[in-house]
């Protein structure tokens, strides 16, 4: 296997690349304003270590792997197209409106709460491009009202005069019946053909999202169209970069569902936190391989960190209805809470509580944290771990960067020392100690809403800087035991190498498995089926256009089910794909019982209130070759290995500086054991070892960090 992935995050470009047997990692700064430049950078950087050039890796790796941030930051900064959209007559306003709670989506709790200060976010389509049009779907696709042709016409007309870069048709019930809103592209490219109107894409909600739900079906096209000529051209000036070095096969992007698929099958919503999705990937791959069971994965990078939730089993928790931004859109998408909180994230005094606030600003990698010398102003985390002695600054991102302690307190100095009454290195501590705390209290929220329990719980840190913070998070969150993955540093961009071409079809259907007032089992088989063969037949279609030989299309049928009237849904994964009879609808039922009794605890069940399945999804794939896990396996008798350097250290559960002992890589040895507090710095990351724990390293590169 010889295979690139590349991983771009808010700070670093992560590059995992395999060459056979071998295994690489490397880092590069991340180049915002071509992405193309961090992305060469990386892989030259892995390149010299393999001891080929970048043209030799490109003729013949098998793929290349990309996962980027580039939507997510495109939402943010507000950069796209002006969008136009068109509607059923009568649901004008749906798309400015939102729903109820529209003004506090995409905020946190605290800003949520703020009413007084309530305001919805600058709407992606302006009321003024908004047309509707006579036509009426009902909820099961029959047609009441004929779509008026010459109405289409003069509303198409008008968006396209008024300056219309984008058009989203949204029409209501498309989902059941998409008849309508295929004729009005039939009609727009007719009125417009391509040479006329040029690259104006159109964009039907009906083929973004399957599921019911006016608003965020509508919100999922929106969104989709207005980051389409962001990735557009994103995507194609990094296909050319990869042309001009040799590269000849199809680039392949990561989706947020949990798969991959070339640029020409991706949609732009498909793409948002693909980065950290890989990550929880590769960790799902790791505890299924491993045995290693109910995993909490915690990324933590530059600008963010990321929490998953794997249980045992695999990844089972979706996000029906994500909030992307500030919008709540429809798509099929891994579950994944994402904090401000990276090594980026800089450091402000809150007036209002006389305390330190973390994020959610970052200083990226442009200026960067103030020790970067970059011309950053501001204290951040990273500046705050240099200041206490964690990190070296000759020998920081393998020496490609060398850090200016000196900057690091000034900065501190001159934004909190004063404000807090404190010296820099006192400073420090505490936005060491907030930052770890303010992330340790979101994987216990997130344990929590999602019913698990946090002494069943291995956390699994990566990132550049989990191994810097996981002691810390996992002292205040109550967690015993930590696990560093093998190529921990650059774990998400591994997590893209293992992933599978992949698509996932769904579509709203109201399926009572068991009804509980005439105490019946669902039989209507064939209309189930039907509606599973569409679904199937979809993705297989998505596989077939990318090259893959449909004979090696494999699919899996999940649905989202609840009793009765429960607001709680869970996505359930079924190993049959048909019903054909009583024992198949038992069997269906069984599962979902078995898996809301391990997330919820056993008993928690309420069949008596009916069975029910509201949406139903099938994942169609290519099985491939993924990246080996070895034994995570530690014990028997351990010596500790000779430092090679020491150095003061500060640590917050201690007054004053500590003489600790710095180990390089050749410490992380399977026969060693290092116990806390000590530093290891390796060429990719730092692990900072805090009293009261130990370090015990397995083969392949794994870690664990276990409390004494």
């Amino acid at each position: 296997m010889k295979r690139i992935s590349v991983d771009i995050g808010g700070t670093f470009s992560d590059c995992f690349f395999v060459w056979d047997d071998v295994y690489i990692e490397s880092k590069a700064l991340t180049t915002h304003h071509n992405l193309a430049l961090g992305f060469n950078e990386a892989l030259d950087r892995a390149c010299e270590r393999a001891g080929i050039s970048r043209e030799t890796a490109l003729k013949e790796v098998d793929s290349v792997r990309y996962a980027t941030t580039l939507g997510t930051n495109a939402l943010i900064e507000g950069k796209g197209p002006r969008v136009a959209a068109i509607v059923t007559h009568g649901f004008e306003d749906t798309i400015p409106l939102s729903r109820g709670r529209g003004y506090g989506e995409g905020l946190d709790g605290v800003k949520q709460g703020d009413m007084p200060d309530a305001q919805r976010p600058d709407p992606l389509v302006p009321r003024r491009l908004i047309r509707s049009v006579k036509e009426r779907i009902d909820s099961v696709g029959e047609v009441l009202v004929p779509l008026m042709y010459d109405d289409v016409r003069t509303q198409v007309r008008e968006l396209v005069d008024n300056g219309a870069e984008a058009i989203v048709i949204a029409l209501t019930n498309a989902t059941e019946n998409s008849v309508h809103e295929d004729r009005i592209l039939e009609i727009i490219l007719d009125e417009y053909p391509t040479h006329e109107l040029g690259s104006i894409p159109v964009l039907l909600s009906s083929q973004v999202s399957g599921r019911k739900g006016e608003y965020v079906r509508a919100m999922a096209t929106v969104v989709d169209a207005f980051l389409h000529q962001t990735m557009f051209h994103a995507l194609n000036q990094l296909s050319n970069n990869l042309r001009d070095s040799g590269y000849e096969k199809p680039m392949l992007v990561i989706h947020n569902s949990g798969g991959m698929a070339q640029p020409n099958s991706t949609d732009a919503l498909q793409t948002i936190h693909s980065g950290p999705i890989a990550g929880v990937g590769a960790a799902q791959h790791l505890s299924e391989s491993t045995g290693l069971g109910d995993v909490v994965s915690m990324d933590m990078g530059g600008t963010s960190f990321d929490i998953g939730l794997v249980p045992e089993g695999g990844v089972r928790h979706y996000d029906f209805q994500p909030t992307i931004g500030r919008w709540m859109v429809s798509a099929p998408m891994i579950h994944l809470n994402t904090l401000g909180a990276g090594g980026g994230s800089i450091a402000a005094y809150n007036r209002i509580h006389h305390a330190i606030q973390i994020g959610p600003e970052s200083a990226g990698s442009d200026p960067g944290p103030a020790c970067y010398d970059r011309g950053g102003l501001r204290p951040t985390v990273t500046d705050a771990d240099l200041v206490l002695g964690y990190l070296d600054p000759d020998n920081y991102a393998n020496g490609h960067i060398n850090l200016n302690k000196k900057r690091s307190i000034y900065v501190i100095d001159e934004t909190l020392s004063d404000e807090l009454d404190l010296d820099a290195v006192e400073v420090a501590k505490v936005i060491k100690k907030t930052v770890d705390e303010q992330m340790a209290i979101g994987i216990e929220k997130e344990l929590r809403s999602r019913g698990g329990l946090i002494e069943d719980y291995t956390m699994l840190a990566y990132g550049g800087n989990g191994p810097l913070h996981a002691c810390g998070i996992a002292a205040s969150a109550g967690i015993s035991r930590i696990l560093f993955p093998p190529f921990a540093s650059v774990f998400s961009a591994l997590g893209a190498g293992n992933m599978r071409p992949l698509h996932i079809h769904e579509r709203s259907a109201y399926v009572v498995l068991y009804e509980p007032i005439k105490r019946s089992l669902y039989a209507q088989y064939e209309a189930l089926n039907g509606y599973i063969e569409e679904l199937e037949a979809k993705g297989a279609e998505d596989l077939v256009r990318q090259g893959y030989d449909r004979a090696d299309v494999r699919y899996r049928l999940e649905m989202d089910m609840r009793y009765g009237n429960q607001l709680v849904t869970t996505a359930v994964a079924f190993n049959i794909n048909r019903v054909n009879g009583v024992a198949d609808v038992l069997h269906l039922i069984k599962t979902f019982s078995e898996i809301f009794g391990e997330r919820y605890g056993e008993g928690t069940q309420a069949p008596e209130a009916g069975v029910r399945a509201q949406t139903i999804r099938v994942a169609s794939y290519i099985e491939g070759e993924v990246i080996q896990f070895e034994s995570i396996k530690t014990g028997g008798e351990k010596i500790k290995p000779a430092p090679v350097s020491r150095r003061s250290v500060h640590f917050t559960s201690i007054a004053g500086a500590v003489d600790t002992p710095v180990y390089d890589a050749d410490a992380l040895k399977h026969e060693y054991v290092i116990h806390g507090p000590a530093i290891v710095t390796t060429e990719n990351t730092t692990y900072l070892v805090e009293p009261g724990w130990r370090l015990e390293p397995t083969v392949q590169g794994a870690v664990w960090l276990l409390s004494d």
